[in-house]
């Protein structure tokens, strides 16, 4: 759900060549860039991987090495795949619709909705908002051990076999989390931290009365008939529909991690979805299907990121200068089993979803599946 911010950093905005050919690309511009990317992720050591492009409702894919490395079948057309911390665009939208109904609103204390709730050492929730859990800006400690980091006190490790098939009790998590001390002042720091979405998924259902996955349904999945996009039941181990093997590595052997109980990750990263509704779902997003104008502004106000000149985050959601000079907007997730990344240009109006059947690997070969969601977005644009 959350890797080291410089690997994330890297892997988003690695070199590919950019064409000349056009200012905007047209349907299946980039084939061949993509493609070739896709195939260095795999050489790289990845099983494989799909990429799904949107121009504006034409929809191409491309895939490369292997669904499932036992059989050597390829990724599906449809293939489902845990989406991870893209989920946490799907809650900050559903947010943001409450705030655009008046029934929540960004800078008030996180105390009115959830009295009691969120304390711990140097954490109050008087005075932590609804901004700072969705631009992790709060200083709440995070709950995820990284993968394949030594978990502190109050951190879970996702690797873990206990992990992997236990129904987690969300509250029970988020009071561990709470144990641990504020890493810093509310709004004086910019930190990724999945606890923030536990809050925040806590605020929806305390509102609304309702689960986050029945709102993310009902407002957003239903609406732009994302037919192939869940939110799993607690407890559901299986991916429903066809999907890669999903792989994690574990104290250097390869792990089949395609069933798992993700009920740990809940708002902060638990959904399902396909290439092309995930592309989909951020297209309508900033076409202002999803948002009143005045909430979709909240979501793209920006705050900048230590150590990156190319990279900020608003309400969850990331904005990045890509190396041919586009702006993208999007997010990306990693769970074990899965890499993924999806998002759009507004300029030109292609959505993206890039999907890798194996999660965080070594430094080397993490940045492999950004360089394809670069291949795919810069294709056509003047080399810089």
């Amino acid at each position: 759900m959350k890797p080291k911010l410089a690997i994330l950093i890297a892997a988003l905005i690695g070199a590919v060549s950019c064409g000349a050919d056009q200012a905007e690309p047209g349907p299946e511009v980039g084939r061949e860039a993509v493609a070739a990317a896709l195939n260095d992720a795999v050489r790289l050591g990845f099983p494989g991987g799909q990429a799904v492009i949107d121009d504006r409702g034409e929809v191409w894919k491309v895939s490369a090495g292997a669904g499932d490395l036992a059989t050597g079948a390829p990724f599906a057309d449809d293939a489902r795949f845990r989406i991870a911390s893209n989920t946490k665009t799907f809650v900050a939208t559903v947010a943001l619709q409450l705030v655009g109904e008046g029934r929540l609103e960004l800078d008030v204390p996180v105390e009115r909705y959830l009295p009691g709730v969120v304390h711990g050492p140097g954490i109050d929730g008087g005075r932590i908002t609804l901004r700072n859990l969705l631009q992790h800006t709060s200083g709440l400690p995070e709950f995820a051990a990284e993968f394949g980091a030594t978990p502190a006190p109050h951190q879970i490790d996702y690797l873990s076999p206990q992990v992997r098939w236990q129904i987690a009790d969300v509250p029970a998590i988020l009071r561990s989390a709470l144990n641990a001390p504020a890493d810093f002042e509310p709004g004086s720091k910019w930190a990724y931290s999945n606890t923030n979405y536990v809050v925040a998924g806590m605020v929806i259902e305390q509102i609304t009365g309702t689960s986050v996955g029945t709102e993310i349904t009902r407002r957003i999945l239903e609406p732009l008939a994302l037919r192939d996009t869940y939110y799993p039941e607690p407890g559901e181990t299986a991916l429903r529909g066809p999907h890669p093997i999903g792989y994690s590595e574990v104290r250097g052997e390869r792990v089949d991690y395609t069933d798992q109980n993700v009920s740990a990750a809940g708002a902060a990263g638990a959904m399902v979805s396909t290439g092309a509704d995930l592309a989909r779902f951020f297209a309508a997003l900033l076409d202002g299907k999803l948002l009143p104008p005045a909430q979709l502004a909240d979501m793209q106000q920006v705050r900048a990121i230590e150590g990156s000149s190319t990279m900020t985050y608003g309400l969850g959601l990331l904005r990045l200068t890509l190396p041919c000079g586009l702006e993208f907007w999007g997010h990306n997730g990693g769970i074990p089993g899965s890499l993924t990344y999806g998002g759009v240009v507004p300029a030109t109006g292609r959505a993206v979803a890039v999907a890798m059947n194996q999660d965080f690997v070594d430094a080397e070969r993490f940045p492999a599946p950004g360089r394809v969601l670069t291949a795919a977005l810069c294709a056509g644009q003047p080399a810089r």
